[in-house]
């Protein structure tokens, strides 16, 4: 009756709590509507493995905590449950919109029924929103399909304990037939196989698979039978979370393995970029198989003179053409203009130029779309393009052209077009610093560790302050890693620095560098 009284589909609303499926683990398997809950309510309650970039999408102003439980003591872990359920309860009762967010399904082994039930008896309105369960999406990722006309008709979830922390009782299983999916039992894996061979009567040589991490970039799957799985998990100290595949689908994987076979899985991946810029960055090579590790080496501060933005952007529309050479530059432009209350209509009928793919995006997002973007991208062949497309309308001597950048950046475009008779106005919008001190030790430890497989490189600024952050030794530091740059200028000022560069992608965007990264690896493969 509570349920009948909500109307789904709208966002989180107060005195409501939302039981919300977090998936397996990749936070692109994700519902729609728990994104859109995410995104409005005022309180988020999650487990220790839910995926960090999911809990980014939470309201800025947002409660985020964990309340996770785990570990081997049932009588704790109830005591903490308890805690929980009276805490939904209350939060609720004070008239908030609480997102309770449980790994995978909140209805499958995730203790989502017995908070429901402690919320019907609070009379406290919910709503469930269903996930993507870990035995499916893990079987899937490790490249075994759990049913299959010629192996098995029928699948059987299972946990490997009981509430009180007994084992399952396999006589259950006898004859049943089919495949099983055993969540929760890596600490009894032994006792487990044990029992299916002696009790539940199947076959010592019964394929078994232990998927550990599943869906996530390290995630491991170690086969064998239930007469040995035990002792090759053992051998392998395989970590939870994990479960187990046991029948005969499990030699499919041979077969239908793909998500572990890409180029980039399991790769390290430092991510050099800004703060507000390495989420994207991160979140693309998750989707690859790639473990993305965040140290960005700049970060983005005001321009020295922020005045001279706000006039240029009140002279906008006198400008016959304004060019953009960065993303960054694009948003902290369109940031200045939206606080000063104007829109893209203030570019009147100014001509707008981006220098790439990424940049031309930017614009996207922002209602503009650019009438100039290059074939290639850099400087130069910026520069020759808004000398021809000024040439096309008008001719270039004594046009205006309004060049928003970083306070440092290379002059070929100013120079060119002055040279041939425009007035350009370059006007900092904002300027790159060296990422704090404090990222250097953890820098060069990771590099000395050797744990940091390929860099990306976003630009020539992200060479630059790297080599900063680690020093004099950073071409010996980076030997053996796999080094990308966005495009040949970043590569040029790589080199300069005595770093070896392996891909320069051929054009200068995050998604396109990653592509040119992949195809790099595969073809070593």
């Amino acid at each position: 009756m509570i349920l009948a009284e909500l109307s789904p589909g709208a966002g989180a609303r107060p005195g409501v709590v939302y039981l919300v499926g977090a998936g397996p683990g990749d936070e692109g398997l994700v519902t729609l509507r728990a994104l859109e809950l995410l995104a409005t309510a005022d309180v988020v309650l999650h487990d220790d493995l839910a995926p960090p970039g999911l809990l980014s999408r939470a309201r800025h102003d947002a409660e985020v905590r964990s309340v996770g439980k785990r570990g081997h003591r049932p009588a704790e872990k109830q005591r903490t449950q308890a805690t929980i359920d009276a805490e939904l309860v209350a939060l609720a009762k004070a008239g908030r919109s609480v997102v309770r967010l449980k790994g995978g399904d909140p209805f499958l082994f995730g203790r989502g029924s017995e908070e429901a039930e402690s919320l019907v008896r609070a009379g406290v309105a919910f709503e469930v929103v269903p996930g993507v369960t870990s035995p499916l999406a893990a079987a899937a990722y490790a490249g075994i399909s759990l049913t299959h006309r010629d192996l098995a008709s029928s699948v059987t979830f299972l946990t490997a304990t009981t509430r009180d922390g007994a084992r399952f009782d396999a006589s259950r299983l006898r004859g049943l037939g089919g495949t099983l999916v055993v969540m929760m039992g890596l600490h009894t894996l032994r006792e487990l196989a044990t029992d299916l061979v002696l009790v539940a009567e199947l076959p010592a040589t019964t394929p078994v698979a232990v998927v550990s991490a599943g869906t996530r970039p390290d995630q491991r799957v170690v086969e064998g039978t239930l007469a040995d799985i035990a002792d090759r998990v053992a051998t392998s100290e395989l970590p939870t979370p994990a479960l187990a595949i046991v029948g005969a689908v499990a030699h499919l994987r041979r077969e239908l393995r793909w998500f572990d076979r890409w180029p980039l899985f399991g790769k390290r991946v430092l991510v050099t970029r800004a703060t507000h810029q390495a989420g994207s960055t991160a979140t693309l090579l998750a989707r690859r198989g790639a473990r993305a590790v965040e140290l960005p080496t700049i970060q983005l501060a005001p321009p020295p003179d922020p005045a001279r933005v706000v006039r240029a952007i009140a002279e906008l529309g006198s400008y016959d053409l304004v060019a953009f050479t960065s993303e960054n530059g694009v948003d902290r432009f369109f940031d200045v203009m939206a606080g000063a209350g104007r829109d893209a209509r203030a570019f009147g009928a100014a001509r707008v130029a981006a220098i790439g793919e990424g940049t031309a995006n930017a614009l996207s997002r922002r209602g503009i779309r650019p009438d100039l973007v290059p074939a290639e991208f850099v400087g130069e062949a910026f520069a020759e393009a808004l000398l021809e497309d000024l040439e096309a309308h008008g001719g270039v001597r004594g046009k205006r052209v309004l060049l928003p950048r970083a306070l440092v950046a290379r002059d070929v475009v100013p120079r060119r077009l002055g040279e041939a008779g425009a007035m350009v106005d370059v006007v900092a919008v904002y300027q790159t610093e060296v990422a704090s001190r404090e990222r250097r030790a953890e820098l060069r430890r990771r590099l000395e560790e050797k744990t940091i497989d390929l860099i990306l490189f976003a630009s020539s600024s992200a060479v630059q302050n790297l080599c900063e952050l680690v020093g004099d030794d950073a071409a010996h530091l980076l030997e053996g890693v796999t080094l990308a740059s966005i495009g040949p200028v970043t590569t040029r000022t790589a080199t300069a620095r005595g770093l070896q560069v392996a891909v320069t992608s051929e054009k200068s965007t995050v998604p396109s560098l990653v592509d040119a990264v992949e195809r790099h690896l595969a073809a070593g493969i």
